[in-house]
């Protein structure tokens, strides 16, 4: 049961936090194409790991998560207040490049099923 409640939660910081770095005004974060692509929740919901990938690759990333860290503070205290939490999770923001590799292993495939195509 502690199980189901702990991926719960960890879903629910997910949609928050996501939908808190399109408020963010910092230029590094705003207009940019972010996503949270997972969360490492500790089993107490006393730290979170937020695993953060960018369309334009790790560079872009790289920068959001140097934002991201700035406006901690404003993360966490929104997380509290939207989800009632007893203890609100320390969050800690890592560059993460699984959608730019998965765009690499998509082109690949792409390319080689045009090829098989051209030989046919």
């Amino acid at each position: 049961m502690a199980g189901h409640r702990i991926g719960r939660t960890s879903e629910d910081i997910k949609r928050e936090i996501t939908a808190i770095i399109r408020e963010l005004k910092d230029p590094r974060v705003n207009g940019k194409m972010i996503t949270v692509v997972r969360l490492d929740v500790s089993n107490d919901l006393s730290f979170v790991k937020a695993f953060i990938s960018a369309l334009e690759g790790i560079e872009t990333a790289e920068k959001a998560v140097e934002g991201l860290t700035c406006a901690t503070g404003r993360i966490r205290g929104e997380i509290g207040r939207r989800l009632h939490l007893r203890k609100t999770p320390e969050i800690k923001f890592i560059a993460d490049n699984s959608v730019e590799h998965g765009m690499k292993i998509f082109k690949m495939l792409d390319d080689i099923k045009g090829g098989d195509n051209d030989e046919n």
